[in-house]
């Protein structure tokens, strides 16, 4: 019998950070078919497009005007999903028909008055200030007595939802803990109080030193392809040091942190040449006002394309009723963005 390997024989591996399994399929990059490659015709993009409601000075729903903003600029959110009025009541009927009512707000953050930007053409200035922005209104909504947990992310890309090709991002701040950073809690709860160590600085120890796994790095933040990664390019960014939340950040990580978004974005849009579509978000401690002393700071990225820019991966049959699978291994991917250069591609002539 073969000893085992991860890049040649079907496994499952165990995502430790939220107890589930993702089945890995290597064998199938060998099937004659891999889908179509085509690249995207080139972009004409607007540095300010009159009929953005997000551009600056332009009329947005209802009549309200953004201010002539120069850097970020953050506004309640004209059709937010959560809204902070109370209500009391709920149903529950034998725990099987259960609904509660909750509150919260939603807060739209545009990264630049430039239309025709995205975080991977902006500066390390210009990023510097977007994880300000993301630092200051985690600290803000996260001080509401109403607020228990503030979820930062952005949807890159009309394949990922996005409805505005504006550089932004939203802030959903709510009373309950959603599902994903709920499961992450527990996991990294029963990891510390089990060895007293973060579970995802011990992770990140352990991937320091295969390195197979690794994307880019600097002196404060790593990005990586996680072990148990679903979706085909999927990474992770992790600061070297304990850290809860945005606003825990020294100005050094900071800084830090807007290097490693711009290597990082950079070599997803290089891959196939084109602005690559992802869903991306910060998992930070709850503000519910517990210690959480095993939670560490840490972003998602969730991008779709597969083989290029127009063949992307679906969760269907076997991954909606079963579990999710991938076909190329993590060290593959992450060799693949590992190697991409760090400018980007709109900008080489």
């Amino acid at each position: 019998m073969e000893t085992f390997n991860l890049t040649e024989h079907v496994h499952r591996r165990f995502n430790a950070l939220t107890g589930e399994w993702i089945l890995v399929s290597p064998h199938r990059t060998k099937r004659p078919w891999q889908g179509q490659v085509e690249k995207l015709p080139a972009e004409t993009r607007l540095a300010h497009d009159p009929a953005c409601y997000l551009c600056p000075g332009n009329h947005r729903a209802g009549g309200k005007v953004n201010p002539a903003y120069e850097h970020t600029f953050v506004f309640d959110n004209d059709f937010a999903a959560l809204l902070p009025a109370e209500v009391s009541g709920g149903i529950d009927v034998g725990q099987l028909l259960r609904a509660e009512p909750v509150q919260g707000l939603c807060r739209v953050l545009c990264f630049s008055p430039r239309h025709d930007l995205t975080l991977a053409e902006m500066s390390v200035a210009e990023l510097r200030r977007v994880v300000d922005a993301w630092a200051a209104q985690t600290a803000e909504l996260g001080a509401l007595d109403f607020i228990n947990y503030v979820q930062v992310f952005e949807n890159r890309g009309p394949m990922m939802g996005a409805s505005n090709p504006h550089p932004h991002g939203q802030i959903w701040a709510t009373e309950s803990i959603p599902n994903e950073p709920a499961k992450e809690r527990e996991t990294q709860a029963a990891y510390f109080e089990a060895h007293g160590r973060k579970l995802l600085l011990d992770y990140l120890a352990l991937e320091l030193e295969a390195r197979d796994r690794l994307i880019c790095e600097n002196e404060a933040w790593v990005a990586l392809m996680p072990f148990w990664a679903v979706w085909p390019f999927e990474s992770m960014v992790l600061p070297r040091r304990a850290v809860a939340a945005l606003f825990d950040l020294s100005p050094a990580e900071r800084d830090a942190l807007a290097d490693i978004l711009k290597r990082l974005t950079t070599r997803y849009d290089n891959l196939f040449e084109v602005s690559f579509p992802y869903s991306m978000g910060w998992h930070q401690r709850p503000t519910d006002g517990r210690e959480h002393p095993g939670w560490q700071l840490h972003a998602h990225f969730y991008p779709p394309l597969l083989r290029s820019a127009t063949v992307r991966k679906f969760m269907v049959g076997f991954e909606m009723l079963g579990e999710p699978q991938r076909d190329i291994p993590a060290e593959a991917a992450a060799a693949r963005l590992r190697e991409q250069s760090e400018v980007h591609y709109r900008m080489v002539a």
